[in-house]
This record gives C-alpha cells, sequence and structure tokens, in this order.
C-alpha cells in the first residue's frame, strides 16, 4: 500500500476519481538515475543519530538497499547516473534566504563543503561513469549543470532516488515535470526525517507531476530489453 493512503478520506478519494489525478505517464525509451543528496549527514551513523543533527533515521537506512540494487541494475545496462551533492560554504555566504529559515550548523556532520557529512555515502560506490555535481538549492536543476547533461544524452525519463522527500526530492521532482520528463520517483528509494511529510510529498508528487512506483517495477524496466515500451512509448506501471 502507498503510503498516503491511511491519511486519505472518501471525500478525498471522491475529489482524486472526479478530477482524474493520478494518471501513470509511464516509463520512456532512455532513462537516467539521479540520486539526490545521498550524503552523510543525511544518514549519519545507525548507532550514534543525535550526533548528525539532519540525519533521516531508521528511513534513510531502509532505502539505501533499493538505491542501491536501482543503480547496480542502471549500471549493468549503460542507464547514466547523476549524483546531487547539497553542499554549503563554511562561512554561510552562500546559504542564501535559507538561512533565514534555519541556523548555520557548524559541525563537520552536517552539509558544510569539504566536511565529513558533506561527503557522498560511499555504499553507493560511485564510479568514473557515474557523474557528480553540487548543488546550493533544494532542485537538482537549480543553476546546476543537470538539465544540459540530460539533453545531450537525449534522456526522456529520470528515475529518482534520495532525499529528502519533501524538500530536495519534491522540488527535483516539480522541475523535471516542468522541463517535461517522464518523472519516476521510487517509493522504497526515498527518505525523509518525518514519515508524514514523506507521505504527503509522494502523495503530491505521484498525483500530478510523477509516477511514485516500486524499486521492483524499476528494476524491471531497467532490466527490459531496449526499446520494449507500450504503443504510447511507456511502459505501464499501473498495476501496482
Amino acid at each position: 500500500m502507498n503510503p498516503w493512503e491511511q491519511y486519505l478520506s472518501p471525500a478525498d478519494r471522491a475529489v482524486i476519481d472526479r478530477a482524474k489525478f493520478g494518471r501513470r505517464m509511464g516509463f520512456g525509451k532512455k532513462p537516467a538515475i539521479i540520486v539526490i543528496d545521498v550524503q552523510r549527514f543525511m544518514i549519519g551513523d545507525a548507532d550514534a543519530p543525535m550526533a548528525w543533527p539532519s540525519n533521516s533515521g531508521e528511513a534513510g537506512h531502509a532505502a539505501i538497499p533499493h538505491i542501491q540494487e536501482v543503480l547496480r541494475v542502471a549500471r549493468a545496462h549503460d542507464v547514466p547516473c547523476f549524483f546531487a551533492a547539497f553542499e554549503i560554504d563554511a562561512s554561510g555566504k552562500d546559504m542564501g534566504v535559507y538561512r533565514r529559515k534555519r541556523d548555520l550548523l557548524e559541525t563537520e556532520n552536517w552539509c558544510l563543503a569539504g566536511s565529513r557529512g558533506a561527503e557522498l555515502l560511499p555504499e553507493l560506490e560511485v564510479n568514473e561513469s557515474d557523474i557528480i555535481f553540487v548543488k546550493k538549492k533544494p532542485s537538482g536543476f537549480h543553476g546546476t549543470p543537470l538539465l544540459g547533461y540530460l539533453i545531450e544524452r537525449e534522456i526522456d525519463t529520470v528515475i529518482i532516488v534520495g532525499g529528502s522527500t519533501s524538500n530536495c526530492i519534491r522540488a527535483t521532482v516539480f522541475d523535471a515535470s516542468s522541463y517535461n520528463y517522464r518523472t519516476i520517483v521510487v517509493r522504497e528509494g526515498v527518505f525523509d526525517r518525518i514519515p508524514i511529510s514523506n507521505a504527503i510529498s509522494l502523495f503530491d508528487m505521484d498525483r500530478q507531476f510523477a509516477d511514485v512506483v516500486s524499486s521492483a517495477d524499476v528494476v524491471d524496466y531497467l532490466s527490459a530489453p531496449s526499446g520494449c515500451v507500450t504503443e504510447q512509448g511507456a511502459l505501464d506501471v499501473s498495476s501496482e
């Protein structure tokens, strides 16, 4: 069951049905994986969570095996993988308006540039075929070279994993949809610090801007023979 189902009333479901929200867009023919902010500061250490002020707790640790599996299959089929890393200068000078909402955390266990916390999680096993870029805002597209990378590779489908669902995943999804990419969110491959934030953000994205699908569906799609799509140019995953 999708995590948002428990929050919907019969009246909510009637609105969704009447407006025909949540139609599947499906996968296209040329996918790419976008990994958002899977860094030490977001995951932390399971045995010392309080040392990491922005860690996502058990939700982050639970998502890692699903992210690893999606990356493993993508690399085996030469699907490009892009890694966004959120970094802030230690002085806070590039934090922008975000600093009006949150303090600059002066600790090695946050996302300060050059700190341990800003490092990509080693479990991702980033290799020389992958592309890493730094972002300063929630969206993986804002002020980064990501769009150019996708255009050059003629990508039509972006598969998004990482965190957090209500912040940087959501912003990246909205921008991807605005650029007319088929946007896929891996349900088990995204995470948030607060469960209700994760559930409602997934609901909002699935309702109108993306397909929220299981990691198993994504693995099946990536493993399928090249060009294995429907007549509409999409591999339908509406059966879940």
